[in-house]
């Protein structure tokens, strides 16, 4: 397989000289370029570990750049620590466990094993919710999406990592670029550990998980916001992604489990 090409632009209107740090960069890229510009000058950005890039931004607009050819297979993903089974197991922000566990329970309890479990509550949110953009905010969590009955990937990925955390299977999420995705944006997908090895879960259905590209890891959207405002004030009128595979984009049933490399 050819190396697959993906990037990002980022344009902000900062109003008060602000700390920016971003989650853009592929985890594991062959090479890649950042490179940030605030009127007519280069900024310059520290790397932390994690992949992610602080930035002091002053009053203006800035500009943000961001591209890299990612190899068509990466490291063999290692296996779930016992530390990583507890931390996936816990609520968090975004994905209120501790709220659903009955409703879980009661929709997929005796199933014969956990894969199956995974696969049955990905297939459930697929068909329960409806995919609109716009139709969530911030704030909303994984009980507000449950009842609301939409969302676009994040709420997918937040109401799948729940209801497998409530059934006792480790569930974290990572950004990605998804070559395939229409419209492209950066995307929210599910790692779930039924067997002691994260495998990824899409319930949105709408890129093969094959070709996704990760960048962070954590626990919901707020580990892995491509844009933390630390201190200042900004908007971003303007994101431009691109994720392009290398080769042919393959076929995804999303049926069979996949590992995220």
């Amino acid at each position: 397989m050819n190396n697959s090409q993906v990037g990002a632009t980022l344009v902000f209107d900062v109003t008060e000289p602000a700390e920016i740090v971003l989650q853009i960069a592929a985890a594991d890229p062959v090479t890649e370029t950042l490179t940030l510009q605030s009127g007519g000058r280069a900024l310059a950005a520290t790397e932390l570990p994690g992949r992610q890039h602080y930035v002091r931004a002053p009053e203006g607009r800035l500009t943000v750049t961001y591209a890299a050819e990612v190899a068509g297979t990466g490291p063999v993903p290692a296996d779930v620590t016992e530390l990583d089974r507890i931390v996936a197991l816990r609520p968090s922000r975004y994905c209120p466990t501790d709220r659903m566990t009955g409703f879980a329970g009661g929709l997929f309890g005796g199933l014969p094993d956990a894969t199956a479990t995974v696969r049955a509550i990905r297939d459930w949110v697929h068909d329960h919710l409806s995919y609109e953009p716009g139709s969530s905010g911030p704030s909303t969590d994984a009980a507000d999406t449950l009842l609301d009955g939409r969302g676009v990937c994040r709420d997918y990925a937040h109401l799948v990592a729940t209801l497998c955390r409530a059934m006792n299977v480790p569930a974290r999420v990572a950004a990605v670029y998804a070559p395939g995705l229409s419209p492209m944006d950066f995307h929210l997908v599910v790692e779930a550990a039924p067997a002691g090895r994260w495998q990824v879960w899409d319930a949105t259905g709408l890129a093969p998980r094959q070709s996704l590209i990760r960048i962070a890891t954590g626990r919901d959207a707020a580990d892995t916001a491509l844009a933390t405002t630390l201190s200042g004030l900004l908007t971003m009128p303007e994101l431009v992604i691109t994720a392009v595979a290398g080769g042919d984009l393959p076929l995804d049933d999303h049926t069979g489990p996949v590992e995220l490399r």
